[in-house]
C-alpha cells in the first residue's frame, strides 16, 4: 500500500477560492465552517475539513469583511454601503441597513444582559430616561421613581469609511429603521474593529483608537492614540479581556492594556516584525492580520512578506515561523479548538498593480509546539 503524501508545508489549499482579493476569513465558533469575504463581491461558506463550498452570496460591491452569526449564517460589510445578514441553509439574505460610505468592518456581539435605567432631571427643566452608566453634565437629580430594567440583546457592530460606527439589532429585517440601535461618530474613517466581552475597540485613520462599553455607547470609555507611528492595519482584543494588539503598515505590533493605572500601562510594549535586511537596507512590510489562539492565548501575525509568525506575548518571544506563502498574508483565523489555522494568501497591492500569485485559502493543522508558550526558565539560585 502506498502511503498518503504528507501535507504541503503551507497547509491544504481549499478548492473554489474567490476570484479576487480576500478581505477576511473567520472560523465558526461551533464547527470547522469557514466564512470568507472577497473583493470579487462574494461571501463564501466552506466546510474547511471537507474542502467543500457550502454556499455563496453575491453583493453589489466588494465585500470588505464578514463574521458569523451562528454556524450557517453571518453578516457582511460591503463597499456598496450595505450591512447584510446571510442565511446559507435557506439561501436568504436581509439588508440590516446602510452606511453613507463603504462598510469596512463588521462584528457580532454575543453579550447580553440587563440594564438598570433611572429617570433624572437636568437643571430642573428636562426629564428623560437614561442608563445609570451614562455620564451627564450639569445639575442632575434623580427622581423618586423606581428604576426600570431593560434587556440588552446581542447586536451587530459595523464600522465605515463614513467616519461612524453603527449598532444593529439583527432581529430587524429588510432595512427597517428599527434594526438600527445607534450611530456613533468617529474622528476618522474606521479601519478595524474588535470585541471582547462588553468592550469594542475601534481603530481609525489618523491613528485614533476608541474603546467603548457596549452597555453605554454614548461616548468612548477611553480615547487613545496608537503608540505606533504609522497607519493602523488591524486591531484584535486579547481573549482574556485585558487589552488589545494593534498592527501597522510599518512592520510593528503594539501590545496595549485597558487598565490605565501606572502599573497597568507599564505592561505595554511594541515590537518589530515582518522585516528583512537586504543589501544593508531594512525592508519593512505591513502587518495585515492578527489572530489569537483560543486555548493558549498566543497569537499569529500575517504580513505582506508572505510569512505567518506565532508569538508568546507574555514572554515577548516568537514561538514559530511557518513556511512562506505565495504572496501577502491578508487574513488569519484559528478554529474554535485551535487545531486548525486558516491563511488567506492574497496580494494586498502594497506595491501597486503588478502580476501576482492567485488568491488562495490554506488550512493547516496546528501542532502544540507551534503555539504553546514555553515555560520560563528561572536562574539557579546562587550557592
Amino acid at each position: 500500500m502506498t502511503a498518503a503524501p504528507p501535507p504541503p508545508p503551507t497547509g491544504r489549499e481549499l478548492s473554489s477560492p474567490p476570484t479576487d482579493g480576500i478581505s477576511n476569513l473567520r472560523f465558526s465558533n461551533h464547527s470547522d465552517h469557514l466564512l470568507v469575504s472577497s473583493w470579487d463581491k462574494s461571501v463564501r461558506l466552506y466546510d474547511a475539513s471537507a474542502d467543500a463550498l457550502r454556499g455563496e452570496f453575491m453583493h453589489g460591491g466588494a465585500v470588505l469583511d464578514c463574521c458569523f452569526h451562528d454556524d450557517t449564517s453571518g453578516f457582511s460589510a460591503s463597499a456598496d454601503h450595505t450591512v447584510r445578514r446571510l442565511v446559507f441553509n435557506n439561501n436568504r439574505e436581509d439588508i440590516l441597513g446602510k452606511h453613507d460610505a463603504p462598510v469596512r468592518c463588521v462584528e457580532y456581539s454575543y453579550a447580553t444582559g440587563w440594564l438598570k435605567i433611572v429617570i433624572v432631571r437636568i437643571c430642573d427643566r428636562v426629564s428623560f430616561v437614561c442608563t445609570c452608566q451614562t455620564l451627564l453634565h450639569g445639575q442632575i437629580t434623580a427622581l423618586s421613581l423606581p428604576p426600570i430594567y431593560s434587556y440588552w440583546a446581542s447586536q451587530v457592530i459595523t464600522g465605515s469609511w463614513d467616519k461612524t460606527i453603527k449598532c444593529w439589532d439583527p432581529r430587524g429585517a429588510n432595512g427597517q429603521e428599527r434594526s438600527l440601535v445607534g450611530t456613533y461618530a468617529q474622528p476618522e474613517r474606521v479601519y478595524s474593529l474588535s470585541l471582547v466581552g462588553n468592550r469594542v475597540v475601534v481603530a481609525t485613520a489618523g491613528r485614533h483608537v476608541n474603546v467603548y462599553d457596549l452597555r453605554n455607547m454614548s461616548q468612548p470609555e477611553q480615547r487613545r492614540e496608537s503608540s505606533l507611528k504609522y497607519q493602523t492595519r488591524c486591531v484584535r482584543c486579547y481573549p482574556n479581556g485585558t487589552g488589545y494588539a494593534l498592527s501597522s503598515v510599518e512592520g510593528r505590533v503594539a501590545m496595549e492594556f485597558f487598565d490605565l493605572s501606572e502599573a497597568g500601562q507599564s505592561k505595554k510594549y511594541a515590537f518589530k516584525c515582518h522585516r528583512k535586511s537586504e543589501a544593508g537596507r531594512d525592508i519593512v512590510y505591513p502587518v495585515n492580520a492578527i489572530a489569537f489562539h483560543p486555548i493558549y492565548g498566543t497569537f499569529a501575525t500575517g504580513g505582506c512578506d508572505g510569512y505567518v509568525n506565532v508569538w508568546d506575548g507574555n514572554n515577548k518571544k516568537r514561538l514559530y515561523q511557518y513556511t512562506k506563502y505565495p504572496t501577502s498574508v491578508a487574513a488569519l483565523s484559528f478554529s474554535r479548538d485551535g487545531r486548525l489555522l486558516a491563511v488567506a494568501s492574497s496580494y494586498t497591492y502594497e506595491e501597486g498593480d503588478k502580476p501576482h500569485e492567485p488568491d488562495a485559502i490554506f488550512v493547516r493543522s496546528v501542532n502544540e509546539v507551534e503555539v504553546k508558550p514555553k515555560p520560563k526558565v528561572l536562574p539557579n539560585p546562587a550557592t
